[in-house]
């Protein structure tokens, strides 16, 4: 059974930084993609970061310049890194993994990040 769990989250000041993990268990996820998304409260989930396998990255253009995706293939962790933050960044922060052999994706519960002004 597949499962990817969050932790990390937490209350921060504008301005901070927290770090994120997402330990996956169940699939070799060092194999597949794996990224970040947020919702925030009445807002549809939205993509954040996104690493591949080889290591490539992608971002939002939001979080450009202030958070960062990694990775741990030994571990079957994925991080990501969030500093500079802003009040708009308060969401939930969802992990996900895309098993691109059997066109799967499978989600986190999710950590909640409040950043207050």
């Amino acid at each position: 059974q597949v499962q990817l769990v969050e932790s990390g989250g937490g209350l921060v000041q504008a301005g901070g930084s927290l770090r994120l993990s997402c330990a996956a268990s169940g699939r070799t996820f060092s194999f597949y993609p794996m990224g970040w998304y947020r919702q925030a409260p009445g807002k549809q989930r939205v993509f954040v970061a996104r690493i591949s396998s080889g290591g490539r990255t992608q971002y939002t253009d939001s979080v450009k310049g202030r958070f960062t995706i990694s990775k741990d293939n030994a571990q079957n962790t994925v991080y990501l890194q969030m500093n500079s933050l802003k009040p708009e960044d308060t969401a939930v922060y969802y992990c996900n993994g895309e098993d691109t052999d059997y066109g799967l994706i499978y989600w986190g519960q999710g950590t909640q990040v409040t950043v207050s002004s």
